[in-house]
């Protein structure tokens, strides 16, 4: 993989984790995920409480596992998931930064 000359590796990360949060159905995966820290979350646990078709459920878990938001583990017939907690830390103190910046109104005036 060639190396990015422009951009920032925590720029990379933040757009590989804004991405991943980019769709309501992840968020919910993310949060029913958090609400049940105390126990396994397998998929099809969570296919009935999403309206959506298994394959697409899937397609989302993938995209969090491709973020590092969440990981699985595979034990046939079922797949459990769980938040990365190292990766969940790293993505909610990039965007702290990336959102806490001192933003002063002082807008051009095409901007108004």
């Amino acid at each position: 993989m060639e190396k990015n000359l422009f951009y920032t590796e925590n720029q990379e990360k933040l757009a590989r984790y804004g991405k991943a949060l980019a769709h309501p159905a992840r968020i919910f995966i993310l949060d029913y995920l958090a609400r049940n820290l105390d126990k396994c979350c397998y998929s099809g646990d969570m296919a009935e409480e999403l309206p959506i078709a298994r394959s697409t459920l899937s397609e989302h878990l993938n995209e969090l596992k491709r973020a590092g938001l969440i990981q699985g583990e595979i034990n046939p017939p079922f797949i459990k998931y769980c938040i990365n907690g190292k990766n969940w830390e790293e993505a909610k103190q990039l965007m702290e930064t990336f959102f806490n910046r001192k933003i002063v109104n002082s807008s051009p005036k095409c901007c108004k």
